[in-house]
């Protein structure tokens, strides 16, 4: 298992966390893979400690996702058909 799975297994009560505050809010499509790949999208070498990803997991704003979200699809990293966010 790599790194990033590992990580993503430690901390995915604090990822369903963030996806059921997101669906309280309205953002019912969101979920654990898109917190997940919008928090570590800044994280391209090393990986930080768990501490950091909780706090970024946790501070992670709707603004700051669908900012990330759109970026993607302009950039065409984020597939249309995929998401159902788009």
């Amino acid at each position: 298992m790599d790194k990033a799975a590992l990580l993503k297994e430690k901390l995915k009560e604090v990822l369903e966390s963030k996806v059921d505050e997101f669906h309280l809010l309205g953002y019912e499509s969101v979920t654990e893979e898109d917190i997940w790949a919008c928090v570590t999208s800044k994280y391209q070498e090393t990986w930080p400690p768990l501490h950091h990803l909780v706090n970024d997991i946790f501070s992670l704003k709707v603004t700051d996702f669908m900012n990330w979200l759109t970026v993607g699809a302009y950039r065409g990293t984020i597939d249309f058909g995929k998401n159902s966010l788009l």
